[in-house]
């Protein structure tokens, strides 16, 4: 069995298509197929549920994928403690966060640190929430940093992965004034008329937050989705040129509503609470990672989440 097998089934099980998540391994098709067969036939049983008009894995697919993906997390970190044993990888510190808290949050808070032997080196992957997931179960970040949310749900399954609290935020809804300093775009809307709405894709954290709080369903906002994106700065963009409106974090938005180019489109009723969250994996890691978490545990004056 080969690692890179594991790989093309974690990211056939991604994709559900055999051409794309070829493509996406640079292979031909016909190699991949032979690959995923490889591991199937290694493995002893069926991962792949090739009778559906979607690709789909089969039971045991499903428990293997969990397998798969623990098994390359943990030669990823295995190979980084070794290397920084080896005095290669010595003091660096890998960070993934999502787009909104690597602009707002992160630099600021790092600068609290100081110049301290651990901060050696810092590394720092931006990327939607999907993503920062994706580098994490993949072990190539030591830390992620993302915005969370009671009734939303991520990847990162907590009997592997712990965190810790560093903070709040919050998403509001927001949009141009009119000249009299008014919403142009007020909720709830009317059901005739529904607002312009610019929402999040299935790939951000913050979509998932928005949707699992229910605030725009249970308030029946009118809204028609007029643009989609994974960031909240092109979200907030698009509605700084008066196109509709946002729920963007107060992190983000707040420099715009100090100046007056956006207003609230409601009153706080309408905001969503979220919490920012450091999270790592429960084993035990590298020098430079477990002194740096000891001295964030410390400081957000809370112990390591059970």
């Amino acid at each position: 069995m080969e690692t890179n097998w594991l790989e093309d089934f974690l990211k056939l099980a991604e994709e559900g298509n055999f051409s794309r998540a070829a493509e996406a391994r640079n292979s031909s098709q016909p190699a991949f197929s032979r690959r995923i067969r490889g591991l199937e036939d290694w493995v002893g049983t069926r991962l792949i549920d090739r009778d559906t008009h979607r690709i789909a894995l089969t039971e045991a697919g499903e428990t293997f994928h969990a397998v798969a993906e623990d098994v390359l997390r943990r030669l990823a970190q295995g190979r980084d403690q070794t290397r920084e044993v080896g005095g290669a990888e010595a003091g660096t510190l890998r960070f993934a966060a999502t787009h909104a808290l690597s602009l707002t949050f992160f630099p600021d808070w790092l600068r609290e640190y100081g110049d301290t032997p651990e901060l050696a080196t810092v590394s720092l992957l931006a990327d939607n929430m999907l993503g920062c997931e994706k580098i994490m179960l993949a072990g190539k970040a030591d830390f992620l940093l993302c915005h969370h949310h009671p009734t939303s749900h991520h990847r990162l399954d907590p009997g592997v992965f712990c965190s810790i609290r560093l903070g709040a935020d919050r998403l509001i809804p927001v949009c141009v004034p009119e000249t009299d300093g008014k919403p142009r775009f007020a909720l709830p809307g009317d059901a005739q008329e529904p607002l312009p709405y610019l929402a999040y894709d299935d790939r951000s954290g913050m979509g998932r937050i928005l949707a699992a709080a229910q605030v725009i369903s249970e308030r029946r906002a009118a809204l028609r989705p007029v643009f989609r994106s994974h960031l909240a700065t092109a979200l907030l963009r698009m509605a700084r040129d008066g196109k509709g409106i946002a729920w963007a974090p107060h992190s983000l938005c707040a420099p715009d509503l100090a100046r007056g180019r956006l207003v609230r489109a409601g009153g706080e009723n309408w905001d969503v609470p979220m919490e920012i969250l450091l999270l790592r994996p429960r084993g035990r890691q590298g020098h430079a990672v477990e002194t740096f978490w000891s001295r964030a545990v410390a400081a957000a004056g809370e112990q390591q989440e059970t």
